[in-house]
């Protein structure tokens, strides 16, 4: 049997182990450390031309109100599929996009990523660029596929990529009074700040491009 002192070392060990894999685990993601490299990926903010003069038009059971055309080209922060909440009926697939220092993988090592219930949530143990430059430059974004095409393009997107997404920014009525807005600004953070995209197409910048 071991002394009280190995066994007490041992336990500590394993202890300093398990903080240290979890603080790996969580802090840093291997997804960003890939073929594109550090440095800036997305340089540009995304592209916004409002008004549009799209009329509204039905879709899948609910109406579709145009609000302005969009064009994004972002590093994918994380992907969440969704089956089971009312908006799944429209949109499968919610991505957390980064743009400008926040495609850069050497500033994202140092941010944690998560999405749950429709939201992305990010969390640091040191900020490696100011606050508002994080909420500024990332957002979580609610995509609605145009055709089956669409559909499994967006499904095929992985964390870590950089993406360009051309569509439009939505807002989504239902008969029964319910209603998906979407935010005009990536300057909001919260309830409401999720950019509600109805995507005509999306695809993949490899690297060198």
């Amino acid at each position: 049997m071991p002394s009280s002192n190995v066994r007490t070392f041992i336990t500590l060990a394993v202890l300093v182990g398990i903080a240290v894999g979890g603080y790996f685990l969580f802090f840093s993601d291997p997804d960003y450390t890939d073929q594109y490299g550090p440095g800036v990926v997305a340089p540009d903010v995304p592209r916004q031309t409002s008004p549009t003069s799209d009329d509204e038009f039905p879709f899948k059971g609910f109406t579709i109100e145009p609000v302005a055309d969009f064009v994004v080209t972002a590093r994918v922060l994380g992907r969440k599929h969704y089956s089971s909440d009312t908006e799944a009926k429209l949109s499968p697939v919610d991505l957390a996009l980064g743009w400008g220092r926040m495609s850069d993988e050497s500033i994202l090592k140092s941010i944690s990523i998560s999405q749950r219930g429709r939201f992305y949530f990010w969390k640091t143990p040191r900020f490696p660029i100011p606050r508002d430059e994080i909420e500024n430059c990332s957002a979580n974004m609610h995509m609605i596929p145009r055709d089956d095409e669409v559909e499994a393009a967006l499904k095929a997107v992985e964390r870590g990529q950089v993406v360009t997404v051309e569509g439009m920014l939505v807002n989504v009525y239902r008969k029964d009074g319910w209603r998906w807005l979407s935010s005009t600004k990536r300057s909001d953070t919260g309830h409401g700040a999720c950019e509600v995209v109805y995507v005509n197409a999306v695809r993949v910048i490899q690297p060198g491009r």
